[in-house]
């Protein structure tokens, strides 16, 4: 049970209890005379958590974005789907090159992200077109606003400021990209189904005869019994899905751009199928 608060007339000053020397620490503390408590403390904004008077909190989300800020680019990216591969030959050179084909089909920017309102930086980006009966009515809520055809596909690309936010309702074509200029594919990887592991991981597999009957691509132990907690251990691996990963390739050269008709061609071979 809490203690009872001492009545007003045996409430004693606190010059009599501590010494004259103690006293400007305390009401520079805040601290009132009596049983008051010291004034609440403000709460901080939600995307800038600062103190008046002190630095930022490494733990907060403004630190956060800025030891992210040197890393983003101040250019939004494109969607583009991968349409197969073909090569370039330089007579010059002698030179054959591998090279994927990406069309930017119907590119446009759908909306923003700022940081007053969401904490970064961002631009909508949409391609393709999807037919309105396919579309949820928060959906095509979301188009009608920016004035923008239904999409197939949408992601979002985070820039560094505001001067990277470009119009809502832009087109971007692969005049966007320009020759030797280098740019990072990130792609969907082809879905290969279940595999083994001999597949998915590389395993050379067990002995072929010496007494080995029927597991010769199996999997084999999956742990200790006794010395590891009689378990196996989280990432183990063992068959399963292969495939069907996000794959990034950083620093892919462009080597030809074809505004006319929307393509753009990458050095070397990016994620995906065809």
């Amino acid at each position: 049970m809490a203690p009872k608060l001492p009545t007003s007339w045996a409430q004693i000053p606190p010059s009599f209890l501590l010494p004259e020397s103690l006293l400007p620490l305390i009401t520079k503390r805040g601290v009132k005379y009596g049983w008051t408590t010291a004034p609440p403390r403000s709460h901080p904004e939600r995307f800038n958590q600062q103190t008046v008077g002190l630095p930022i909190l490494s733990a907060s989300s403004t630190a956060a974005l800025a030891r992210k800020d040197f890393t983003l680019p101040l250019r939004t990216g494109a969607l583009g789907i991968k349409k197969g591969m073909t090569a370039l030959y330089y007579p010059e050179t002698g030179v054959r090159t591998p090279c994927t084909v990406v069309q930017l089909d119907r590119v446009q920017v759908v909306a923003h992200k700022t940081r007053e309102k969401n904490g970064y930086y961002a631009v909508q980006v949409g391609a393709g077109w999807k037919h309105p009966s396919n579309v949820t009515r928060p959906e095509l809520g979301h188009y009608e606003k920016s004035q923008v055809a239904p999409k197939r596909h949408m992601a979002e690309f985070r820039v560094k400021n505001e001067s990277g936010l470009l119009d809502i309702g832009r087109s971007i074509g692969a005049e966007w990209f320009i020759e030797g200029q280098f740019v990072d594919a990130r792609a969907n990887s082809r879905g290969m189904g279940f595999a083994g592991g001999m597949k998915k991981w590389g395993w050379s597999g067990q002995p072929a005869s010496h007494g080995n009957s029927k597991n010769h691509r199996t999997m084999g132990s999956a742990g200790a019994s006794q010395g590891s907690g009689s378990r196996v251990h989280p990432g183990k691996r063992m068959a399963g899905r292969m495939g069907n990963h996000q794959v990034t390739i950083q620093n892919v050269k462009v080597l030809k751009v074809d505004a006319e008709k929307g393509l753009v061609l990458l050095n070397g071979c990016v994620a995906g199928p065809d």
